[in-house]
Parts: C-alpha cells; sequence; structure tokens
C-alpha cells in the first residue's frame, strides 16, 4: 500500500514507519511539508498519490498553545482540514491523530469513543478542532484519540523522569491519571486499523490507567532505581494550561482494536533504554 505520512520525525511518525516497513512509505517532516499550507498538501498529493494519509504531525506543547493560539490552530485544526480536503478530492483516506484531552476529566469512568468531548484547554479545544474538520470535510476518516505517549526516541514523561533519578526524591503529581502508551504499540493498532476499512473515531492507547506517580514508581521499579518517589497535588505544580484530572480511555468501538496493558509497554521501554 502506498501510506503518506506527516509528522515523520515525531514519537509516532518515526515508529510508524517501521511499523510500516512492507509498505510503500513517503514520510515528511514538517520543514518538508507544511500542512498548514493547502497549496503544499495539495502538491504533496498530486507528486506521490498516496492509497491512504496518516496524520502525525501536530502542535503539542499544552502549556505553549495558552499564549501561541493561533499557531496550535494551525497546526491541529487548519493542518488536519488541508489534509481532509485534499485526500477528499481523491477519495483517499485520511487517519488522524488526535488526543485525550478533548475531554474535561470530570468522568467517574474511562472515556469511550461516544462519550461527550469538553476540552478545557487551548491544545484540547485546537486539537477537537481538527478532529471535526477532518470529519466534516472527508467521510473516510479514522480518527485515533491516543494519551501519554512515549518512545525510547524524542521528548516524553518517562525519559524526563530517568534524566532526574539522579535525585534523592523526585515529585510527581499523583491526582492526574491517563493511559499511558508505549509509541511502538500504537503504531502496530494503526496499521491494524487500516487494513478495516471501518471508518470512525477509535481510542487507542496502553490499556488501563494509572497517574503520573503511580507510572514513575512502575519505571523506577523496572530500572532498579532506588529514588525516593513523592506524591503531590496538581496544585503543587501550577501551570498555564488546565489538564484533565481523569482522562482514561477505554474502546466499544466495532472492530474493537486494544493496546496491551499500560505496564507491558513501560516494559518494554525500559529494556530499550537501560
Amino acid at each position: 500500500m502506498k501510506i503518506l505520512i506527516t509528522g515523520a520525525d515525531g514519537q509516532l511518525g518515526c515508529v510508524l514507519q517501521a511499523a510500516l516497513i512492507n509498505d510503500d512509505i513517503t514520510a515528511f517532516t514538517r520543514a518538508q511539508l507544511d500542512i498548514t499550507r493547502l497549496g503544499d498538501v495539495t502538491e504533496a498529493m498530486n507528486a506521490n498519490r498516496p492509497e491512504i494519509v496518516i496524520n502525525a504531525a501536530a502542535y503539542t506543547n499544552v502549556d505553549g498553545a495558552e499564549t501561541e493560539r493561533d499557531r496550535a490552530y494551525r497546526s491541529n485544526a487548519l493542518g488536519p482540514r488541508n489534509l481532509a480536503l485534499a485526500t477528499a478530492g481523491r477519495q483517499i483516506p485520511l487517519l488522524h491523530v488526535s488526543t485525550d484531552y478533548v475531554f474535561d476529566g470530570w468522568s467517574e469512568s474511562p472515556y469511550h469513543e461516544f462519550d461527550q468531548t469538553n476540552p478545557l484547554s487551548v491544545y484540547g479545544k485546537s486539537k477537537l478542532a481538527g478532529e471535526q474538520a477532518v470529519a466534516t470535510c472527508n467521510s473516510r476518516h479514522y480518527i485515533v484519540r491516543t494519551a501519554w505517549l512515549y518512545s525510547p526516541d524524542g521528548k516524553n514523561f518517562p525519559k524526563t523522569m530517568l534524566a532526574q533519578s539522579a535525585r534523592d526524591e523526585v515529585r510527581v503529581v499523583s491526582d492526574q491519571y491517563g493511559s499511558p502508551t508505549y509509541a511502538p504499540h500504537l503504531a502496530a493498532a494503526i496499521v491494524e486499523l487500516i487494513e478495516t476499512g471501518a471508518y470512525g473515531i477509535y481510542h487507542l492507547a496502553g490499556n488501563g490507567g494509572a497517574s503520573w506517580y503511580e507510572l514513575t514508581l512502575k519505571l523506577y521499579q523496572l530500572c532498579n532505581i532506588g529514588t525516593r518517589v513523592r506524591p503531590v497535588a496538581t496544585s503543587e505544580f501550577p501551570r498555564p494550561a488546565v489538564r484533565p484530572r481523569y482522562s482514561v480511555l477505554t474502546s466499544i468501538q466495532d472492530p474493537q482494536i486494544l493496546l496491551p496493558p499500560w505496564e507491558e509497554g513501560l516494559a518494554e521501554f525500559s529494556r530499550e533504554v537501560i
């Protein structure tokens, strides 16, 4: 299959290329393809004639989006709209990657695909706008919501905590819960999804939920790190953007594609980085 990937130098974009090694892949970094420019997107479609497009490009600075609102919306809403328009005109499916931050976090149970969205931050609102643009402009769409993504490469929370492990003690937020997702597991699930032809919204995230504190405890255990981990409230780390208190994801879609438990992803990650 001829597949065009945007965001090729991001955590997901890199592992997607490895997961799709048997396909005919064209992968663009942001420097190579600016999806906020419709003309550039159209030119890329005409030159490469893909059979499906996977959009892994995004503005992911959650706090930065509060002050860089226009930049966040251009990358997370306008860019996906351009991809949706260009693919729809050629009857090409589009898979767009979104986030758990489209929810407000007030649920007492994991969010499924048909739960009401209500983002709290500019980042979450821009990602929801991107979802809506894709759904409106191209009926052949997969919208994949994931959460707390990490891999052995790139900037992410587990790598940050490993970098801080030389301290005597680290303080970690214990009252925010999500679904830690190992990027290679997500990439494998996306490969499975695009083979179904069943368009729609999907939640693909590490199975189960954890707090940042629980994630750090497990990571240090797997890596044999003895640094003390102290749980603290979100209020002790004031940030510009409001995060969902609870954004664990689950799936009720048919076909249901489930990732391994988040602990398995973290175990694989630890073996890669040790």
